[in-house]
């Protein structure tokens, strides 16, 4: 079992910066592949950034890709994401989430991840 807590949403101008923190309890931390994912009101749960078991690979969605940047200390158990020059459709409820098994091609997909957090909401003001 592995829990997961979200911390660092809050409002924001558009062109402005957050970050995101997630930090891991319960099993070897490095043993998961952890991402990324959010949910606007009205819209299906998307992908958003993947980082390998330590961190020497990564994946971002095509929206994100240049302005987000997933990081993760495996000492301290924490996964991060830096997002810079958000923007409004930036605002959603961001989730950490991890899963154990390897940095496949199914890294994109929700169902692959086991253990989720409970969210934090990101608002981008236009």
């Amino acid at each position: 079992q592995v829990q997961l807590v979200e911390s660092g949403g809050g409002l924001v101008q558009a062109g402005g910066s957050l970050r995101l923190s997630c930090a891991a309890s319960g099993r070897t931390f490095s043993n998961y592949v952890m991402g990324w994912f959010r949910q606007a009101p009205g819209k299906e749960r998307e992908f958003v950034a993947a980082i390998s078991w330590y961190g020497s690979s990564t994946d971002y969605a095509d929206s994100v890709k240049g302005r987000f940047t997933i990081s993760r200390d495996n000492a301290k158990n924490m996964v991060s994401l830096q997002m810079n020059s958000l923007k409004h459709e930036d605002t959603a409820v961001y989730y950490c989430a991890a899963q154990g098994r390897n940095f496949g091609s199914n890294r994109r997909s929700h169902r692959e991840y086991l253990y989720w957090g409970q969210g934090t909401q990101v608002t981008v003001s236009s």
